[in-house]
């Protein structure tokens, strides 16, 4: 489960939604889910039994102590031990006789910006009347995250203070030379649009003369360790190249700089006579590539089954900390994860269906819906397939095991018949009225597929108090109400395959 509130994002992608899930009422159902008529539905009819015994609580809790030991570290996006995931997955659809479901085969990849400090390439130094001192990456000079992009510059020294507007008044056009301020206690966060505003390349910052305020040499040790480490973030065009670069001199830095200067005090708007340069070298290409697993089950029915069941689960957790430690993440997703693992079980014990159903693993949700985003903005299905429903699973191994959430519930401008289906058929898994979880409508992954113009279901058991934290471990997780709650997916799959894509009346 995402911790950050998405909005649904841009026009639809797919246009054609079937009305009768979109909006229309369920009628209640006289025969068992799936009946709506025709040779196959009456064959598979005798099979739902043994497909939902094929959904077994012992085999789930098998995969999530694989999954969310610590041996995966946090399966974060992206990481190795995510990669390796993935490839477990793919190994066990493959093994049940699922299709690859991407363009490429199993994995539908997409690419995110990858910023790694590449040292020791990656230096500064302060020159003035022919002596030069080299400064030392994260001992005399430090980068925050977004300033970390592949830059060499150099430029003149000119003295503004604080950086109030007479200071940068007397400064006047700073264009091809560097500013440097006292820091006001802010990092120069304040600094930065006015700065940007003389035309300065850079911003360097000094603590005051007084020396208040945190050390840099302290201050940014977790963000030397993020910058070394690496990170992901959605690609966007000219960020950071085009943003002003933001950095910062530690106490031996300032006083090579005064040695420099003889230890004048300048006034603001005084050029130093001291040239600062940089260079900062990323690792790599500055980019990376992610995947989302893809299982087609593909459908036998010549016109149905080229409409598309989604089924979603976010493979990813939050990874390691700074100090190591695992966030192993089993309920978050790995309940979800394994759950459509235990999912492709029932699906290949009650074999082909009318309509196609595809099983997406995403990637990226916890760091903002990313695997989700991909796939939708560009959305591919084997035989020139539709989509045209999503049921999105996240965070359903924990808490009361008869309380589950559904969302868009009646009171939700959403609400559309799909969830109507799991409201009809959640007491056939030993569930009570569903609860609303409308608050996490934009929370999940089925945020947006919803932009293709298709309805979505989130089944969502809640948070607790282990959510995101070091505790949310395996031995917590209720792997019956994994079962049953797989087992209510299973159901509404079934009962899709009428013509109508709901249960005969």
């Amino acid at each position: 489960m995402n911790v950050r509130c998405r909005t649904a994002g841009r026009a639809l992608a797919i246009a054609s939604v079937l009305p009768c899930i979109a909006a229309a009422p369920v009628a209640p159902t006289t025969g068992a889910p799936g009946s709506g008529g025709g040779v196959a539905a009456a064959r598979r009819s005798g099979l739902l039994d043994d497909a939902l015994s094929a959904v077994r609580p012992e085999l789930i809790r098998a995969d999530i102590e694989f999954l969310a030991s610590n041996e995966f570290r946090g399966r974060d996006t992206p990481s190795n031990e995510q990669r390796l995931a993935a490839r477990f997955l793919r190994n066990r659809l493959q093994r049940l006789g699922f299709q690859p479901g991407a363009k490429d085969g199993w994995f539908h990849t997409y690419p995110l910006t990858w910023r790694q400090v590449q040292e020791p390439d990656t230096k500064a130094w302060l020159e003035a009347g022919g002596q030069r001192r080299e400064l030392r990456f994260a001992m005399d000079w430090f980068l925050g995250a977004r300033d970390l992009a592949p830059r060499t510059f150099d430029g003149e020294l000119v003295w503004i203070g604080k950086g109030g507007k007479a200071d940068l008044a007397a400064a006047g056009n700073l264009k091809g030379r560097i500013a440097l301020a006292i820091d006001r206690g802010d990092f120069g966060e304040s600094l930065m649009e006015p700065v940007a505003a003389t035309g300065a390349s850079a911003l360097l910052l000094v603590r005051d003369a007084n020396g208040s305020g945190p050390r840099y040499e302290e201050h940014f040790v977790d963000t030397v360790a993020g910058l070394r480490q690496g990170s992901a973030s959605w690609p966007q065009e000219g960020e950071p190249k085009g943003r002003l670069l933001r950095a910062w001199l530690g106490d031996g830095a300032t006083q090579a700089l005064d040695t420099l200067t003889d230890g004048r005090e300048p006034r603001p708007g005084d050029a130093l006579g001291v040239q600062f340069g940089a260079s900062i070298v990323l690792h790599g290409d500055g980019k990376v590539q992610c995947e989302n697993v893809c299982a087609y089950w593909p459908g036998i029915d010549p016109e149905l089954s080229r409409e598309v069941i989604l089924v979603s689960a976010h493979y990813d957790h939050i990874g390691v900390d700074q100090q190591g430690r695992v966030f192993n993440g089993a309920d978050d997703n790995g309940s979800g994860t394994t759950g459509m693992l235990a999912l492709a079980e029932g699906l290949a014990t009650l074999g082909p269906l009318e309509r196609s159903v595809m099983l997406i693993w995403v990637s990226g949700e916890e760091k903002g819906l990313w695997g989700s985003q991909a796939w939708s903005d560009a959305p591919w299905l084997p035989e020139e397939g539709r989509a045209v429903a999503n049921i999105n699973i996240d965070m359903i191994g924990r808490n009361a095991g008869t309380s589950l959430g559904v969302t868009p519930t009646a009171k939700h401008k959403e609400y559309n018949g799909l969830t109507r289906l799991a409201e009809r058929l959640a007491s056939s898994e030993g569930f009570g009225a569903l609860t609303s979880a409308d608050a996490y409508y934009t929370r999940s992954d089925h945020a947006m597929f919803r932009r293709m113009g298709i309805p979505v279901a989130f089944l969502f058991a809640d948070i607790h108090a282990d959510y995101h934290q070091l505790t949310d471990d395996p031995e917590k997780i209720s792997y019956d109400k994994i079962a049953r709650t797989t087992r209510l997916v299973l159901r509404m799959i079934d009962a899709m395959q009428s013509p109508t894509l709901l249960p005969a009346e």
